[in-house]
């Protein structure tokens, strides 16, 4: 959207914090944040909002910008359907038109009095490698004849502090058992000098700026639990997914959550098609267990990589998702076709 010529008033990076206690240290600067943008908002009385995710902020904001009688879009559900349940009533009241990412929340939502549209998820689009495997291998002076496990410790900071130890230790236990190449996928976010200063396991390659490649080329992933893990299934990857949150969070949202399934493959097959080492299981022994057992049964592998296709199936539509998001806002409020929609100003 910036490439696109949209104003950042506030990035959504600034917004990245992860956990219900590690929020409130950033409560005051992104309480400036709201201000900031809410102001602006007020200013410019827009003709239509359109909120992405981040619903803490955004759901905020929804209220602002109805009092201002913005009309207001929301891309990308709130996962009231997983916790915190009650929120529903507040999408309900502030939001025009729901967009949604995931098959099922279509009906989720109709049923409980609110326009929600599937637009399909974009990163169906967007998951793609960009070079071919063996550019990949050669560039980074990897042998393509042997075993390739990909490591992404999650996009933010905290969140790869709390993972690392878990994976040094993986990495050391698959070294021993002759896995010989390991790479790590540093997000743009994080940065791969954050990783070179922290990492205290074997040798390993860290590359920044290349994640689908890293995942794409991988014969396994090890992927912190979030988007990443559909990215991940979406090219086909097999793979085991972790996470594990400061202890008082944990206790917090576990109290909360009400899913049979912690990682979204798992919820869109509806059953555990990938391994979740969640909290106490995040540990190395148990990663590179699991790790090896796709690398060496191959049964197993192939059974991941097919029920992997159905799940990118599901997420999958003809057109674009971005493109039927943007008709689909086009069409509720009579902007006019998509080429003259998208020719407005922002």
């Amino acid at each position: 959207m910036r490439e696109a010529g949209v104003q950042a008033v506030v990035r959504t990076e600034d917004l990245a914090v992860v956990g219900l206690f590690e929020v409130m240290r950033h409560v005051p600067r992104i309480h400036g944040l709201f201000r900031r943008l809410a102001g602006m908002a007020s200013e410019a009385r827009p003709d239509l909002a359109i909120l992405t995710d981040a619903p803490d902020f955004n759901l905020r904001l929804a209220a602002r910008l109805r009092r201002l009688g913005v009309p207001i879009v929301y891309y990308v559900a709130p996962q009231v359907w997983a916790w915190r349940h009650w929120r529903i009533g507040k999408i309900r009241r502030l939001v025009d038109q729901l967009l949604v990412i995931f098959p099922f929340e279509e009906d989720y939502f109709a049923q409980r009095g609110v326009e929600a549209s599937f637009v399909g998820h974009p990163l169906s689009d967007l998951a793609r490698v960009a070079t071919g495997r063996g550019e990949f291998f050669r560039r980074h002076s990897l042998d393509s004849s042997k075993e390739l496990v990909a490591l992404l410790p999650g996009s933010r900071q905290g969140e790869s502090l709390r993972h690392l130890p878990a994976l040094q230790d993986a990495t050391a236990r698959l070294a021993a058992e002759g896995v010989q190449q390991i790479v790590l996928a540093a997000s743009a976010t994080t940065g791969k000098g954050f990783f070179q200063a922290h990492w205290k396991g074997p040798a390993i390659r860290i590359l920044e700026g290349q994640p689908q490649d890293c995942m794409g080329h991988a014969d396994v992933a090890l992927v912190a639990s979030g988007s990443a893990t559909v990215e991940t299934a979406i090219l086909g990857t097999p793979m085991v997914t972790f996470y594990k949150l400061a202890w008082p969070s944990y206790q917090v949202a576990r109290l909360l959550v009400d899913t049979p399934f912690y990682s979204m493959v798992n919820l869109l097959a509806g059953k555990p098609v990938i391994s979740e080492c969640m909290q106490k299981e995040c540990k190395g022994a148990k990663l590179a267990s699991e790790v090896l057992r796709l690398l060496r049964k191959e049964t197993e592998r192939c059974q991941m990589i097919e029920e992997l296709a159905r799940v990118r199936t599901m997420l999958q539509a003809e057109v674009p998702a971005a493109e039927r998001a943007a008709s689909a806002i086009c069409k509720r409020f009579a902007l006019g076709d998509i080429q003259n929609c998208t020719q407005r100003s922002p």
